[in-house]
């Protein structure tokens, strides 16, 4: 039987932009893509198809970056960043807007994602708070960061892109939050069980491993703490039933090549 440290040789290495493509084009299903067709099929199937433009706004590239460095160090954080506060306009002396062209012109020339020297100092608060926290600091002292696994799910092929893989520990996502009180509100708001149990399913498929789920939070703001929660299996079981159960509409919906809102009936308003 496969043990947690055999799943290592399980794991893929995928550059994120491949990744993120083959989610695109439907050719694999992931997770966020299972939560666009649990909230509405016929999104799911524009994303798919003729696309959906999204523009990533600074708070996920700044949270991406977050992720680069507390998970896999200064080292890595460095050869896919540059940290600096842009070039600088000769005729004001001041630095050129992140939106001007010649910002623009400057970063595709750079050949690497930009942060300033101000968000460079908020990241290594975020990662020190992370260190300075015993458990999480334990979580990500042993493991792989950013691996992918697939597999097919009720005859659908799945694929996850797992924060960190703990061979002893398990699955360990890492989040950012404006405060950790408010944290389990976030959980429940933003689908983050349903999520993990995704990642649990497809490793399990894969592998054969049950995974224990960890979640790793830090805040964006003072105090910038940071705090740890564990999903019990038996949540994750719930949220499991719900993602196999929208896995089976998905095919369904494939089948039928029909993409409803879920609006398409009259609702009742019964309270006030």
């Amino acid at each position: 039987m496969m043990t947690s440290f055999d799943v290592l040789e399980k794991l893929a290495v995928v550059p994120e932009a491949d990744y993120h493509a083959a989610s695109r084009k439907g050719t694999w299903l992931s997770s966020h893509l299972l939560a666009d067709f649990r909230r509405c099929p016929e999104f799911y199937h524009r994303k798919v198809t003729v696309g959906v433009v999204e523009k990533p706004s600074r708070s996920y590239a700044l949270g991406r970056a977050a992720h680069k460095l507390i998970l896999e160090g200064e080292q890595a954080f460095r050869e896919d960043y540059a940290v600096s506060d842009g070039p600088t306009n000769p005729k004001t002396g001041q630095p050129y807007g992140k939106l001007t062209k010649a910002y623009a012109e400057w970063e595709v020339a750079l050949g690497k994602p930009v942060v300033t020297a101000d968000e460079r100092t908020w990241l290594g608060r975020l990662h020190g708070a992370v260190q300075a926290h015993e458990e999480a600091r334990e979580l990500f002292s042993t493991g792989v960061a950013e691996r992918v696994c697939r597999a097919n799910v009720e005859g659908v092929p799945c694929h996850i892109r797992m924060d960190w893989f703990n061979p002893g520990r398990g699955i360990v996502d890492l989040k950012t939050t404006a405060d950790l009180d408010w944290f389990e509100h976030d959980v429940r708001r933003f689908g983050y069980v349903h999520q993990l149990a995704f990642y649990r399913m497809v490793l399990r498929e894969a592998t054969g491993v049950e995974a224990p789920v960890t979640l790793v939070a830090v805040e964006k703001e003072e105090p910038f703490r940071a705090g740890v929660w564990a999903i019990f299996p038996e949540t994750l079981d719930t949220a499991e039933r719900a993602n196999r159960a929208a896995i089976r509409r998905l095919r369904d919906c494939r089948d039928a090549q029909r993409w409803p809102t879920g609006f398409e009936t009259v609702r009742h308003i019964t309270t006030l």
